[in-house]
């Protein structure tokens, strides 16, 4: 009896970056050498930027008898993720539950989701297997009272150059209620609502118009406690003030804004998403103003962040 091949084939949605540096120095013989690690030496170090390599922080993975598998989801995020897996292929094998089915995995490694099996299993049977997931539980009809702090330093004000619905850029689900403040690049941008971080991309490098770099900006991704999620984009290489795991309060300084990705000018990407039907979804939200009220951000305005004394019970209630 032949045994069933297995055969996994990976589509991902979403994964983290990492990246790495090449240091080249010449020694006092003229020798020249070349490393990834950061060297102590009086000659001139060059450094170069290396290109950026996806990361992968979900996995499905097997466990069992080889002729009765049954497979689980490793999530190394901080956060959830919804799961979709289905057969590519299959050729006399079922599934216990039937796929395709979707889950939803807390971090760390989940309990078996299904096991396959061979429908005659005196015949030999074989299958794919394709999963792709979201980070986030899935929120169908999430609607939110929450106010948002400006992500910016109190006592300070930078214009909004596009809104919601903006034509150059915020054209799709993803960034359809987002907002760009302008600002120089190593501006300090601060959360702005309490949550858990959950990505924090930090080594892009590059920026323009360029649809190429559509996927290629530094950002830093919080999850708050309805679910939702925001995301700062464009931020500068190498200053994220936080990393995955780690709890942040509203106010607290995360990184600095930068010009990486698709942009056209130094500025800070800010948008709400949420997980909605398998895709990422943002939502509108509004901004704590200078009287402490909730405002929609509108393109040209000038955004301005109160003192903490000011907005202190503001925060607190929101």
């Amino acid at each position: 009896m032949k045994r069933p091949a297995l055969i996994f084939i990976v589509l991902l949605y979403s994964f983290n970056a990492a990246a790495q540096k090449l240091y080249k120095f010449q020694d006092e013989q003229g020798v020249w050498h070349f490393t990834d690690k950061l060297t102590e030496t009086k000659q001139k170090l060059e450094v170069r930027q290396l290109k950026v390599a996806p990361k992968q922080l979900v996995w499905l993975l097997q466990s069992g008898e080889e002729r009765h598998p049954q497979f689980y989801i490793r999530n190394d995020y901080a956060g959830p993720v919804e799961v979709e897996i289905d057969f590519s292929e299959r050729d006399n094998v079922q599934a216990r539950p039937d796929l395709p089915k979707r889950f939803v995995i807390d971090p760390g490694k989940s309990a078996t989701l299904f096991e396959v099996n061979g429908i005659n299993e005196h015949e030999p049977w074989r299958l794919e297997l394709k999963y792709r997931y979201v980070i986030g539980s899935p929120l169908t009809h999430y609607n939110s009272t929450a106010s948002y702090l400006p992500p910016i330093a109190p006592n300070t004000s930078f214009q909004i150059s596009q809104a919601f619905g903006g034509i150059f850029s915020h054209n799709d689900q993803q960034n359809q209620y987002a907002v760009d403040i302008v600002m120089p690049i190593g501006t300090p941008v601060f959360a702005a609502r309490a949550g858990i971080v959950l990505e924090a991309e930090d080594d892009f490098y590059k920026g323009g118009i360029n649809k190429a770099y559509s996927a290629k900006a530094n950002s830093i991704r919080i999850l708050h406690d309805d679910g939702s999620m925001a995301i700062y984009a464009h931020l500068e290489l190498e200053k994220a003030q936080v990393y995955p795991g780690l709890a942040v309060a509203a106010g607290q300084l995360i990184g600095y804004s930068g010009n990486t990705g698709f942009s056209s000018g130094p500025h800070l990407h800010f948008a709400v998403q949420v997980n909605k039907g398998m895709e990422l979804v943002s939502v509108p939200f509004t901004f704590i103003n200078q009287s402490g009220q909730a405002e929609e951000p509108s393109v040209d305005a000038w955004l301005k962040r109160l003192s903490p004394s000011q907005e202190g019970n503001v925060v607190e209630c929101c």
